[in-house]
Parts: C-alpha cells; sequence; structure tokens
C-alpha cells in the first residue's frame, strides 16, 4: 500500500489530503488538513506550510511523515493585489488648512468665523475683532469658562476649540452660547491671528457650511480660484458632526499628484487604457487584447510603478530578474481610496476614485518546481508538480454526492478565480484568473479607511449587529437578538461581527449601513464579475446559457453571502449552482488536493 498527498497552495490557506492506494489499484481518502499559507504563492517560504499541514493529515492517521511515499503539488501563478488611483488633478491649497474634526462631544450649535487667539492671549484681544478663542488642556473647563466670561463683555469671542473633552461642561457655565469644538489633539499646531472658520452642527444631522466649498468661501471671504482650491477640504467634511476651517498664508501648501497613467496590454493586439476610463473600459481592453504575453504601465505614473511593483514583489521572492517576471491577467475594479487632504493638519482625508486590480504574476522558472525540490530535500520523499489548478479542482469536485459529467466549477480562492468545464467524452476547458477574496479585503480595507488588514477580513467573513441595550443587539438584517444574560459592556454602541463563539467589535466609528453596504459591493465588484468572465471563458462557444450547472468550490465558496450572489446573478442564465461538498464531507474546500489524488489514479 502506497500513501500519496494532494498538496494545493493557495493565495490564503494551504490544503492536504492524504489517500492509499493498494497493490490491486483499490483507493482510498484517508484524511485531510489546512493551513495558513506561509509566504507569497508559488516560493520557497510556502514549504514550512505545507510540512506543518502535511503533518496534521498523518496525525489523523496515526501516521509518521515518513511514511508517505509521494506528494502531488498544484501548478498555479501566484495573484497579487494592489490599487491604483485614479488621477487627481494637481491641487493648489493656497489659503486653506484644517484640524481635528468630527469630536463626539461638540457643544453649542451654527458655524462663525474669526481670528484664532489663544487663551493666554486673549487679554491681548482687540474690541470689534471676531475671535475664535483656542485653550490648550492645561487649563481646566472651569478657568475656560471664567476667562471667556471675563471678557466676552468687551470682546467678539464667536467660538472656543478645546484640546480637552470639556466642550459641555464649558459651555454649561457661559454666559453666552457659542459653538464649541473639542478633542482636538495637535491644538499646538493652531496658528494664532489666522482667520478660522468653525462649524457645529445640530445632533443627528451634519455639518453644512464648511461642507460646501461656497460656504466655506462665504465664511473666510474666498474668491473664485481659492474656493475651487478648497474643494478637497470640504468634500472630507461631508457627513462630519464638527469642523474648523483655517485660513493659511498664501502659497503656503502645493500638491503635485502623480498622473494616473496607462495600462498597456501585450497580447494578440496592442492596447493601451487610461486608468481615468475606470474598471469597466480595462476590462474591455483586456479583452480585446486577446491571449496576454505580458502587461505593463506607463512609466512614471500611479499604475506603472503600482505595476512594477507587482512584478519586483515576485521576481524579489522568486530570485528572478525583473524581465522574466510578466503578468498575465488583472481584474479591475473601481473603488473609493481616502486621500490626505494638503494643508490638513490632523491627516484628514476625503474619499476619491480609484482602481483595485489583481494581478496574476508568472515567472520564466516553474515557482511550484523549486517547491516540490525544496520539499524532496528536506522530507526525503518524492514531489512532484501534478497538474493545473482549475482541473484539479475540477476532479475533486466529482466526488460531491449528486453531480456528473459534463460538469463546470468555479474555484474562487484567496488571490484567484478557477473555472473548468469538464466534458462527458474526457475534454476539459480552464481558465485561471486574478482576483478573489484578497481583493474584497483590500477593497473593504481601503473604502472604510481601516488601519488593519485583520479586520478588513473579519468584516468579509462576518455577519454584523449593533449592540442597543446590554440585553439585545440590532442584526444587520433589521431584526432583533435578545440575551438572557447581559451583553460585556464594552461592547454597547458599537458594530460588532458575529464570529463563531464571540463578538468582535469594529473600533472604528463607521455605521453599520455603510460597512454593510461596503462588504456587499465589493464582493459583488470582484466575485460576481470574476465568475461571469470565468466562465464566459470556459462555456461551449463563449454562451454561459450552455453551461447547466455550476459548483463552487475553495475557499471563498465558505462564505455566507457570496455563494446566494452568484446564485442570483447565474439564474438569469439559467445556471444552476450550489456549494460542493468535496467527498460529502469538505464542504467546499480540498477541491485541489483531493483532485490530485484522483489525477495520480488515472495517471498510473
Amino acid at each position: 500500500m502506497k500513501l500519496i498527498a494532494g498538496v494545493d497552495i493557495g493565495n490564503s490557506t494551504t490544503e492536504v489530503c492524504i489517500g492509499s492506494v493498494g497493490e490491486d489499484g483499490s483507493f482510498h481518502f484517508l484524511s485531510s488538513a489546512s493551513r495558513i499559507t506561509t509566504g507569497t504563492k508559488g516560493t520557497l517560504p510556502n514549504v514550512h506550510g505545507i510540512k506543518a499541514a502535511l503533518m496534521e493529515a498523518m496525525d489523523r492517521i496515526r501516521q509518521p511523515l515518513e511514511a508517505l511515499d509521494l506528494v502531488r503539488l498544484n501548478e498555479a501563478a501566484p495573484v497579487i493585489g494592489d490599487t491604483a488611483m485614479e488621477t487627481i488633478t494637481e491641487t493648489i491649497i493656497t489659503e486653506s488648512s484644517m484640524i481635528g474634526h468630527n469630536p463626539s462631544t461638540p457643544a453649542g450649535a451654527g458655524e462663525a468665523a474669526g481670528y484664532l487667539i489663544h487663551l493666554e492671549n486673549i487679554w491681548k484681544g482687540k474690541p470689534g475683532v471676531p475671535y475664535i478663542a483656542v485653550a490648550a488642556n492645561k487649563f481646566s473647563y472651569e478657568e475656560v469658562a471664567a476667562r471667556l466670561n471675563q471678557h466676552i463683555p468687551e470682546l467678539d469671542i464667536r467660538g472656543l476649540i478645546l484640546q480637552a473633552d470639556e466642550a459641555v461642561l464649558v459651555e454649561n457655565r457661559l454666559n453666552r452660547q457659542i459653538p464649541i469644538i473639542d478633542e482636538v489633539r495637535h491644538i499646538e499646531r493652531v496658528p494664532e491671528e489666522k482667520l478660522a472658520a468653525i462649524e457645529v452642527a445640530l445632533p443627528g444631522t451634519g455639518i453644512r457650511m464648511l461642507s460646501n466649498p461656497y460656504g466655506i468661501a462665504t465664511l473666510l471671504g474666498l474668491d473664485a480660484e481659492e474656493t475651487k482650491a478648497v474643494t478637497p477640504i470640504a468634500k472630507s467634511l461631508i457627513g462630519k458632526r464638527s469642523a474648523v476651517v483655517i485660513r493659511t498664508p498664501n502659497g503656503n501648501i502645493r500638491e503635485n499628484v502623480l498622473p494616473a497613467g496607462e495600462i498597456n496590454f501585450h497580447g494578440t493586439q496592442e492596447i493601451r487604457v487610461n486608468i481615468d476610463t475606470g474598471a469597466d473600459t480595462i476590462m474591455d481592453s483586456l479583452q480585446k487584447a486577446g491571449e496576454i504575453r505580458d502587461i505593463d504601465g506607463q512609466q512614471d505614473t500611479n499604475v506603472g510603478n503600482m505595476l512594477n511593483r507587482i512584478k519586483k514583489s515576485m521576481t524579489d521572492v522568486a530570485a528572478e530578474a525583473d524581465h522574466e517576471a510578466r503578468i498575465t491577467d488583472i481584474l479591475a475594479v473601481d473603488t473609493m481610496a481616502p486621500v490626505e487632504i494638503s494643508g490638513s493638519l490632523a491627516g484628514e482625508t476625503c474619499m476619491e476614485k480609484a482602481v483595485g486590480i489583481a494581478a496574476m504574476v508568472k515567472t520564466k522558472h516553474l515557482p511550484m518546481q523549486k517547491i516540490a525540490e525544496r520539499l524532496e530535500q528536506e522530507l526525503h520523499i518524492k514531489a512532484v508538480v501534478a497538474g493545473v489548478e482549475a482541473v484539479m479542482a475540477a476532479l475533486g469536485s466529482l466526488t460531491t454526492p449528486g453531480t456528473r459529467l459534463p460538469l463546470a466549477i468555479l474555484d474562487m480562492g484567496g488571490g484567484s478565480t478557477d473555472a473548468a468545464v469538464l466534458e462527458a467524452d474526457g475534454g476539459v476547458r480552464t481558465t485561471h484568473q486574478a482576483g478573489a477574496g484578497e481583493l474584497v479585503t483590500m477593497l473593504i480595507q481601503t473604502e472604510l479607511g481601516l488601519g488593519s488588514r485583520t479586520t478588513a477580513e473579519q468584516i468579509k467573513k462576518y455577519p454584523m449587529g449593533k449592540v442597543e441595550s446590554l440585553f439585545h443587539m440590532r442584526l444587520e438584517n433589521g431584526s432583533m437578538q435578545f440575551f438572557e444574560e447581559s451583553i460585556d459592556p464594552r461592547y454597547y454602541g458599537h458594530v460588532v461581527l458575529l464570529a463563531p463563539g464571540e463578538m468582535l467589535k469594529v473600533e472604528e466609528d463607521i455605521p453599520m449601513e455603510k460597512i454593510l453596504e461596503v462588504r456587499r459591493e465589493a464582493k459583488r465588484k470582484v466575485f460576481v464579475r470574476n465568475a461571469i468572465r470565468a466562465l464566459e471563458r470556459v462555456a461551449p462557444d463563449h454562451d454561459l446559457r450552455k453551461i447547466p450547472n455550476v459548483v463552487l468550490v475553495g475557499g471563498s465558496a465558505e462564505d455566507f453571502e457570496i455563494p446566494e450572489m452568484l446564485t442570483e446573478a447565474l439564474a438569469e442564465y439559467r445556471i444552476v449552482c450550489g456549494r460542493g461538498n468535496i467527498r460529502g464531507t469538505e464542504g467546499p474546500r480540498n477541491a485541489v488536493a483531493t483532485g490530485l489524488l484522483m489525477s495520480y489514479l488515472s495517471s498510473r
């Protein structure tokens, strides 16, 4: 009896399947295991994760690793994702900058304009000049209120900026109501004697004047050119509860933005397309280019630098010269990305159109072959590269109860989406395309402005709720869930992700509805579009209506909403699709690893 291992190295996970082959040709599946992929897919650091997965699978059948007779690896290209910004025209912000905004506890309501004056210098103020006072946290709220009340009779004090979280406390002690903004951390960066505009919105509403370039112009007395220059600032303040805009000296800030540039498709046809035209035009151009040899970008542009960076990241790990790395497929999707505003004093950003790109990189030398050689050296077990990923996934999918030839599969992983059609006569058509779960994670992180990729990944994977009391939460579908025991007070008022057996708090103050919209749209843009693109490539005569059914496999097929999205989208073409259940036990996972064992039997 021989023990054979099938190993599927994915962008996110490495999966293993162990089977036995008897001398009489009998075959039995014995065990499986999964581990997080170590390093970039298709590179030598993968070996560590492979060994860990193999050891786990062999432990389950109580066999040492040395008992393995053969390891069969999948062949696939790595996929790397990045974001290419669309052109943001050169911005010259001549007379404005801003400080921290949107604190949770502003006080008062309305807008005001005046010259900035620090509290310790308020005695220098002149009657008849409008002022906005600035108070560092070295002053208590009682001191701030007392000093302002002392000078309010003779000075025109129209607003207040506080460093401490004490706006309401100060407001309750003032003799005159004024808009107050607190929680301004970088109070030392607020310049004195500059004209500033301040606005606090009514509870439950957003500011109106400072989120409007003409409103800023009204309060600060800007001309047409200056108003045009402050448009990015106004955009960044949309939806905020409060804000401050400060007029700084002419020519103080100048920003040069790298142009987006053009993508060059080197295929059956040579085609150039500008990033500005958007993802739809980019993908249409990719299709028109035919068989792709390589993809690169215009030099000294955003997209050119991005594609060069992607190639370099692959050549670095593969130890190859730059010219030996080629990009053979991309998936481009429209998105929004936060761009820091010139003139901001606290890292403020506004959302600008961007294009998210996942690129499939191939190198001259077979990357999987190097991994096979390293495994042989370290484990003293024969290792071979055994088959095309999509074909192996299709073979593995045939172990799903209720399937038969002809069969179409979609293998949706972390980096790529593979499709294959197996005909009853043994014919196979396959495609291997860039773009899957990792691109979705990147879009979620970018569009929500998350500091942590882990949080973005969790948002992608789990449904949400908002804790509205210590005994109930509102779920993302609108229903209520009640609890007999109180919820941890740390979660009160926060959006939480409902992971198995635990709640994960979203630290960022983002409405649940916004997170839901971004998450679903990211999945539609990546998975629905890529699924249709992949199936069109492998369908008879490229006609989707000639595919009767599709089996969904891969890690992303386990997602709680992607299969339903695909079912809905493919119903238009009268295609029946559903999650696979590999070997009747594994669900949609382990298809490629299982297929590698099945292909061994057919090759004997």
